[in-house]
């Protein structure tokens, strides 16, 4: 095709200028190590001198470049910090992205850090977990489902819209029997908890989550634990959904009562329950697609935000999986 045909792929030349030059070594980096993370990522070419910014490469390229840059230079203006994250996640956000860049109306909020949308479909997540009584968030490791609905519970605990947290996971792998494993009962499931404390420690200081587990704001408790219970003025999140049986997910969605949330998360490429036991996942993304009051956010490994490693393996699995499968294999 003729570069004259599709403008976008024209090679295209812009200027940027800031009116705060003291911002300038926050925008760029390290030794312009922003600038060189941004030229690597969209193969164009960055050259600065004062307060200006020239912006070389192709056309569609070179303007993803500015609206990110027009982004992160904004967050500095609002007294945020811009690191090498951020720069990623201002790559996703900028417009050619599905995604403006984020506002002060897109982060969550906690006591140890602002936690602002590192791609457009945790900005959608964010804005249905505000906005939802209960939400699905779909999709593989490392995309931020469970740490994002933490961190909204803690942001909602703060500000009194609820009364205490209860985070959930099924412990699949002892199949909820835990009798055979050393220690009382907090011993015994505290392992598979694991993950919920690290993310409530990211939120909080290590005393305040103490203090709040003891006091019983805070709830971290085996799925099995869910059972015959009224979930009230809460945030309720039950993680790793995907190894669940369709009676335990029933079980739990109808332990929602008066101004409580729920966030449900779940990886279907994850399921570790027995060979043809049905998730209780899928079951209940194919039974609530539709109902009013549920919002169901899916992300792809596009969205994974951890090293960027993790997004290639998991693509790979992906890969490898779907070669693997023959078209008649249960699909959960």
């Amino acid at each position: 095709m003729n570069p004259r045909d599709n403008p976008e792929s024209a090679e295209t030349r812009l200027q940027m200028s800031f009116d705060d030059n003291s911002l300038l070594p926050q925008l760029f980096g390290d030794g312009d190590q922003h600038l060189a993370r941004i030229e690597r990522a969209l193969g164009i070419s960055l050259a600065s001198r004062g307060n200006r910014l020239a912006i070389s490469g192709n056309a569609a390229h070179a303007e993803l470049a500015r609206s990110a840059l027009a982004g992160l230079y904004d967050r500095l203006k609002r007294g945020h910090e811009v690191d090498a994250q951020a720069v990623d996640a201002a790559l996703r956000m900028a417009p050619q992205h599905g995604g403006e860049p984020w506002s002060d109306s897109d982060e969550i909020r906690t006591r140890k850090r602002r936690i602002a949308p590192r791609g457009p479909v945790q900005a959608q997540y964010i804005k249905a977990l505000r906005s939802h009584e209960m939400v699905f968030g779909l999709g593989p490791a490392g995309t931020g489902k469970t740490y994002l609905a933490v961190a909204m519970a803690v942001d909602m605990l703060m500000n009194g819209k609820v009364e205490r947290i209860v985070l959930s996971r099924p412990a699949v792998e002892a199949g909820e029997r835990l009798g055979f494993l050393p220690g009382d009962l907090k011993e015994k499931v505290d392992p598979y908890l694991r993950p919920l404390y690290d993310a409530l420690h990211d939120m909080l200081p290590g005393d305040q989550v103490v203090k709040r587990i003891t006091s019983g704001e805070i709830e971290i408790a085996p799925l099995a634990f869910m059972r015959g219970r009224t979930l009230a003025n809460a945030y309720v999140i039950l993680d790793e959904a995907q190894n669940t049986t369709p009676v335990q997910m029933k079980m739990f969605l109808t332990r929602l009562g008066e101004n409580a949330r729920m966030a449900v998360t779940g990886d279907l490429s994850q399921i570790d329950l027995p060979k043809g036991a049905r998730s209780g996942l899928t079951d209940a993304i194919e039974t609530l697609g539709g109902v009013e009051g549920i919002a169901m956010i899916r992300f792809s490994e596009a969205d994974v935000v951890r090293h960027p490693l993790v997004a290639r393996i998991v693509t790979a699995y992906d890969r490898h999986d779907k070669t693997r499968r023959k078209p008649n294999d249960p699909q959960g």
